[in-house]
């Protein structure tokens, strides 16, 4: 008998994470390898923000905190989900934890039973089905279209819901489409959940700053309140405020389901850090003004990211509502030839040609349920994704 559990066996490590390791290798070696694998902004987190930081320093807020959030960040958890999204939550249905992975992963723990299935749109973040089969449960991956714009059409939620089914885990903007849901559409699938009493859904809505071109961001409890006692609805400060290593996660839901994530956190981690939660209250009862500034830049990239890879042969890609991912297909190009002579099968042999032969690290769609696909993150400078873009045009017509 081996010490390594068996549930180990089908948990795979981040394909995100190994694209960026194999792409610092490439630099440790002298490389001028370009990385639009990362998911996290380019932007520096906002000073107002840091100077906050800096005084719960100052002022010894350096000791342990409530297990699941300071008093003053749940009040301004409640704030934002009332300004934002009109909901209304009281702190005992805020959870805090180290970042908003910890907090679905928490959730699934504490949810979850051996076979419950959880319904997961494709393409997914990555972490997704992992953390259910973590938590003993049966990822149930439903697959979207690009001509839907990778949106799960409310027949095809229907038919997947059985009598075993716990969850949906909904993101929207989507890593890694950034495709945006409106509230027209989210009705629909909203229409279809209320038809399922003992469906429970799980709103994760990291990117809900993030959004171009005049979208209206909206989520599940707010499109129809009679879900409101079923909706943990998950958001944190990584993405709009460019915090992600001060790994600060929330959600909001129903008091039991909070209490019984806070019992899985004062056993695994205890609180998030002290400093981290002070530097998150500012950044959600700050200003805000910063966030159009920076959305503008983003948008910019997106529409020239997208219109570069749309004049590649064999290359479509779909013009994102968030995030600030695009998701191109490159079906167009399986079957063709490197100049070496090696065959392009899959969407894996494509990045990994990218990578080794033109130096630019992307995601294959496979990572995310989706293959002949791969994700760009256009969260790099304007120089960076400009050389990016001619490298992959290059590669692509390299191709016989």
């Amino acid at each position: 008998m081996g010490i390594i559990a068996d549930k180990l066996s089908n948990i795979k490590p981040s394909p995100t994470i190994a694209v960026t390791t194999k792409a610092k290798e490439l630099r440790a070696a002298g490389k001028d390898v370009i990385g639009l694998g990362a998911g996290e902004p380019d932007f520096d987190t906002p000073d107002h923000i840091k100077v906050a930081a800096k005084k719960a320093i100052d002022e010894g807020q350096t000791k342990y905190t409530a297990v699941d959030g300071t008093p003053e960040l749940k009040e301004a958890i409640c704030a934002k989900f009332s300004r934002d999204n009109k909901l209304s939550y009281t702190p005992s249905q805020v959870t805090v934890g180290t970042g908003g992975k910890q907090v679905l992963y928490n959730a699934l723990m504490a949810t979850l039973n051996p076979g419950d299935q959880v319904i997961i749109p494709a393409p997914y973040w990555v972490s997704y089905p992992d953390m259910v089969a973590l938590a003993e449960g049966v990822p149930v991956i439903v697959p979207t279209r690009a001509e839907h714009n990778f949106k799960l059409q409310p027949q095809d939620l229907r038919d997947a819901i059985t009598d075993k089914t716990k969850w949906i885990i909904f993101n929207s903007p989507s890593n890694p489409t950034g495709a945006g849901y409106s509230a027209a559409e989210l009705k629909l699938l909203t229409d279809v959940l209320l038809e399922f009493p003992h469906v429970y859904i799980m709103t994760d809505d990291m990117y809900e700053h993030l959004v171009y071109g005049g979208f209206t961001f909206a989520t599940p409890a707010e499109v129809e309140p009679k879900l409101y006692d079923r909706t943990l609805t998950v958001n944190g400060v990584s993405k709009a405020y460019a915090m992600t290593g001060w790994r600060i996660g929330y959600a909001a839901g129903p008091e039991n389901i909070i209490k019984a994530i806070a019992k899985i956190q004062s056993q695994s981690t205890s609180n998030p850090c002290s400093v981290s939660q002070a530097a998150a209250v500012e950044a959600l009862n700050g200003t805000q003004d910063f966030l159009a500034e920076r959305n503008a830049v983003f948008a910019k990239r997106r529409d020239f990211v997208v219109s570069a890879l749309n004049n590649m042969d064999g290359i479509s890609c779909n013009t994102p509502e968030g995030a600030f991912y695009v998701f191109p297909e490159c079906n167009g190009l399986l079957g063709r030839k490197t100049p070496a002579g090696k065959m392009i099968t899959t969407d894996v042999d494509f990045a990994a040609y990218l990578l080794e032969e033109y130096l630019v690290a992307v995601v294959p769609g496979v990572a995310f349920g989706a293959d002949g696909f791969f994700r760009i993150s256009y969260a790099t400078s304007d120089e960076n994704l400009d050389k990016a873009l001619t490298r992959i045009a290059e590669a692509v017509a390299a191709l016989q």
